[in-house]
């Protein structure tokens, strides 16, 4: 079973003056069709020189925002993190409880 990782805008924070977007929430959740797991997060965005209105932004652009800014190193980083809570998930390799109980 192959995992899909969906990635998803939850918030923007910007200023009102020109629509320039400060900060970006994101989620990412990871599911293999049995098994599911998630991250959330925030990052800053610097200005850039020329401003995308902000009603003409998409949730792709922004995505396409915050994976550039993050790096492919650290979505990677981010996905396998979450590919392991899956794997956990699957085969668990801790437990608690007693042996009497």
């Amino acid at each position: 079973m192959s995992t899909t990782f969906t990635w998803n805008i939850v918030q923007l924070d910007r200023e009102t003056s020109d629509g320039f977007v400060f900060t970006a929430h994101y989620t990412v959740n990871a599911s293999d069709e049995t098994y599911k797991a998630g991250a959330y997060g925030s990052i800053d965005l610097e200005r850039p020189e020329e401003l995308t209105p902000y009603s003409d932004l998409t949730e792709e652009i922004v995505i396409g925002w915050v994976k550039e800014k993050l790096t492919a190193e650290k979505v990677s980083e981010i996905e396998a993190a979450l590919q392991a809570q899956l794997d956990e998930q699957k085969a668990p390799t801790k437990a608690t409880g007693t042996p009497w109980s």
